[in-house]
């Protein structure tokens, strides 16, 4: 098993930061295998979807209807509707899998991985990755 560490400065935005050249960088020549990419948070997770197209604003959109950022939540602390980045992690997983055939990643054309954060608490997060 191969592993490493990203540190991703992601500041005081809500939005999408793509990892997906990282990652290729990270399994290049390693033959095959399944790449594993976890972020040890409780307020982010991470995506496979296409970037740059809209998508990104229309993620961050449907998140805002699907978890307003108002008091309904219980978990308070932190800027207003932190609550909200709580509950993410039932929407969008803390960790995801790609295949990796001669070390290359088996994305789909315009597949991308991306660290999903809504938490303008944390400027800064972990990405761990692991090839097995």
């Amino acid at each position: 098993m191969k592993t490493a560490e990203l540190s991703i400065e992601t500041g005081r935005t809500r939005g999408l930061f793509d990892l997906t050249d990282a990652c290729a960088r990270f399994v290049a020549g390693e033959g095959d295998g399944l790449l594993n990419v976890f972020v040890p948070h409780a307020t982010c997770g991470l995506v496979i979807m296409e970037l740059g197209a809209g998508s990104d604003d229309d993620l961050i959109a449907a998140l805002e209807r699907l978890l307003p950022r108002d008091d309904r939540w219980r978990h308070r602390h932190g800027s207003p509707g932190h609550g909200a980045d709580h509950v993410l992690p039932l929407l969008v997983p803390p960790s995801i899998n790609v295949p990796v055939v001669g070390g290359r990643l088996q994305l789909g054309t315009w597949q991308s991985i991306a660290l999903l954060d809504t938490n303008v608490d944390n400027t800064s997060r972990t990405v761990r990755l692991a090839l097995l």
